[in-house]
């Protein structure tokens, strides 16, 4: 009996602001699987990178003109709805001391995009109230209502990665935008090949059971964009696809 066919599917690792990246990025998809690919965005959209605001409006927009892309929600899309609603909530998932605008994390860096300007004197309540001001609502709406994850065939996308042994419907959002252990080091089979970002490498790697997309585009390094099909995992980089296989 001859198998199914695996339709193609694209992904983006973490953008982190970087929009000229994202576009090149976008272009290669297009050149490869034509401008109706699927695209899954593993997300972290802001922070860190220059264009956060030019990211957003780029994806936001793509959605809403119906093309067939899934935008997943990274544990920096969380701090930048948390800080931005009504009453900002505190990121659970941060380090004792941290805030969404530690110079480690980006959120400095998010709001200049929307020409809000933090220094170490600004008050928080001056931050949210200006910052309020400046993001538009449906960039606001559009980053609390991204999704966590997307079951494709045989494949899980989802920004961070899953508690491995624990069914999806029970896995919690924090597991899902911001877990490493026990998901990094866990090297049994999931019930899905997981494709995710959150912890980025030099390049990206398939480590057979999981697929970790986040090269390092927030600190500089170059934005990865991959296609899984029937015939494999593929890297797509300026000259075409290069095969991603698993380590071992």
């Amino acid at each position: 009996m001859t198998p199914p066919k695996t339709d193609p599917i694209y992904a983006i690792g973490d953008i982190h602001g970087q929009l000229t990246m994202l576009e090149d990025a976008l272009a290669r998809i297009v050149s490869d699987g034509g401008p109706d690919a699927r695209v899954v965005f593993l997300g972290d959209l802001v922070d860190r990178g220059p264009d956060s605001r030019g990211v957003i409006d780029l994806l936001a927009r793509g959605v809403a003109e119906g093309r067939n892309w899934t935008v997943l929600k990274g544990n920096h899309d969380r701090m930048f709805a948390r800080f931005l609603a009504p009453t900002p909530v505190m990121e659970t998932g941060l380090l004792v001391g941290w805030d969404w605008f530690h110079e480690n994390l980006g959120g400095r860096e998010t709001l200049a995009s929307y020409g809000v300007m933090i220094t170490d004197q600004t008050r928080i309540h001056a931050a949210h109230a200006e910052a309020r001001a400046a993001v538009p609502r449906s960039h606001i709406d559009f980053m609390s209502g991204l999704p966590t994850h997307l079951v494709f065939q045989d494949k899980l996308f989802v920004h961070a990665g899953i508690r491995p042994g624990i069914a999806l419907e029970s896995q919690t959002e924090d597991d899902l935008v911001w877990i490493r252990e026990p998901f990094l080091g866990h090297s049994g089979p999931h019930p899905w090949l997981v494709v995710h970002g959150h912890t980025p490498l030099p390049q990206a790697r398939h480590f057979g059971n999981r697929i970790d997309l986040d090269s390092g585009a927030g600190f500089g390094r170059p934005l990865t964009a991959a296609v899984i099909d029937e015939d494999g995992v593929f890297l797509l980089g300026p000259t075409g696809r290069t095969p991603l296989r698993p380590d071992h």
